[in-house]
C-alpha cells in the first residue's frame, strides 16, 4: 500500500513539472491591440474610452490554447476619452481614484469552448481595489504560423477579441441613481499574442 502511494505521489508530482516546464507564453503585441470600454451619458449618448497604456499575456501548455491563463493589467491614468476635463475627473476620487489605485487588471480562472471560435473566458477582476468574477466573451482567431523571412517559418500567432458587461458601482466607480453615466460598462479588448520561443 505504500509503494502504491508512493508511486501515486511521484507520478502526480512528475504530471505538474511536466504540464509547468511546457507551459508557453505568448506576448502582446501592443502595436495590435486595444482596450477600450463603453457607457450611456444622461441615458442618450454612448461615449467611448480607451487605456493608452497596458499589458497582457497568456499561458499555455497545449498547442490549440484550450488551456489559455490570460493575465491582463492596465494604467488607470491612461484613460483618453477624447476630453481632457473628463479624463481627469475620471481619474479623480469621485471614480477610479487613479492615485490610490492606478491598476485595473484581470487574471482568468477558466477558457471553455462554447461554439466554433467561441469561447467563455471567466477569471477575476480588479478595479478600484474591489475584486469581482466576471465572465467574458472571446473570439479565438488561429493560432496561425505566419510567414516568414526568405521563405522560412515566422512567428506562431493568435488574435483574440473579448467582451463582457459590468456594474461600476459593483467596484466602488462612481455613486449610483443620479450620477449621469450609466452603472452598466461594456467592456472590450483585441489583440494580437505572439509565441515566445
Amino acid at each position: 500500500m505504500k509503494n502504491q502511494l508512493k508511486s501515486l505521489v511521484l507520478t502526480a508530482v512528475a504530471l505538474f513539472a511536466f504540464s509547468t516546464t511546457y507551459a508557453q507564453t505568448w506576448a502582446l503585441d501592443k502595436a495590435h491591440a486595444k482596450v477600450g470600454f463603453t457607457v450611456t451619458h444622461l441615458m442618450l449618448s454612448e461615449v467611448d474610452g480607451y487605456f493608452k497604456t497596458f499589458d497582457a499575456k497568456i499561458t499555455a501548455a497545449k498547442p490549440d490554447l484550450s488551456d489559455a491563463v490570460f493575465e491582463f493589467s492596465t494604467d488607470i491614468n491612461s484613460i483618453d476619452t477624447g476630453n481632457e476635463r473628463r479624463d481627469g475627473d475620471l481619474k479623480g476620487d469621485r471614480w477610479f481614484d487613479a492615485a490610490k489605485y492606478p491598476t485595473m487588471s484581470f487574471k482568468s480562472t477558466s477558457f471553455k469552448k462554447v461554439a466554433d471560435n467561441k469561447y467563455k473566458v471567466a477569471g477575476d477582476l480588479t478595479i478600484h481595489g474591489v475584486t469581482k468574477p466576471v465572465t467574458l466573451d472571446a473570439t479565438m482567431v488561429g493560432p496561425k504560423q505566419m510567414p516568414g523571412r526568405d521563405g522560412k517559418p515566422g512567428p506562431e500567432k493568435v488574435g483574440f477579441k473579448m467582451t463582457g458587461q459590468i456594474k461600476r458601482t459593483d467596484f466602488g466607480v462612481g455613486g449610483a441613481g443620479a450620477m449621469p453615466v450609466s452603472e452598466e460598462v461594456e467592456l472590450r479588448a483585441t489583440g494580437e499574442f505572439t509565441k515566445q520561443s
